[in-house]
């Protein structure tokens, strides 16, 4: 299976539980990789055959603003199913860290993987 990846994106947003939380923005840093078959934008150089990282980081982004929630596990889980849903994804991992949340850890967070991973490849 082919996979499109973003690494290390930084988000600005409103998450956490406690009440002090809810009225600051933090850091995430998300790592993403989504199942795709690559070969069919390949074989044209053609944008729309593949996953445009750009666009799919900003939905990101926008995302976790427009949806504010107490714990990292629910942002994980609605991120998931709206970028599948969104983007026709059959497969994703997600990585969620919230760095500085645990003192004396570099970063804390949840990683889940969603959908089916074979992609046939059409010729």
């Amino acid at each position: 299976m082919d996979k499109v990846y973003i690494k290390g994106l930084s988000i600005q947003t409103t998450i956490g539980f406690f009440q002090w939380e809810k009225e600051i923005k933090q850091t995430l840093v998300i790592d993403l990789a989504m199942g795709w078959n690559t070969a069919n934008a390949a074989l044209n150089d053609e944008l729309a055959k593949t996953l445009d990282y750009a666009d799919i980081s900003v939905a990101i982004e926008r995302f976790a603003n427009d949806n504010p929630v107490d714990l990292i596990e629910t942002l994980a889980e609605r991120l998931a199913g709206y970028l599948m849903t969104q983007y026709q994804i059959p497969w994703l991992k997600l990585f969620i860290g919230k760095p500085g949340a645990v003192h004396n850890a570099q970063t804390v967070g949840v990683e889940i993987e969603r959908g089916k991973q074979s992609i046939e490849k059409s010729s």
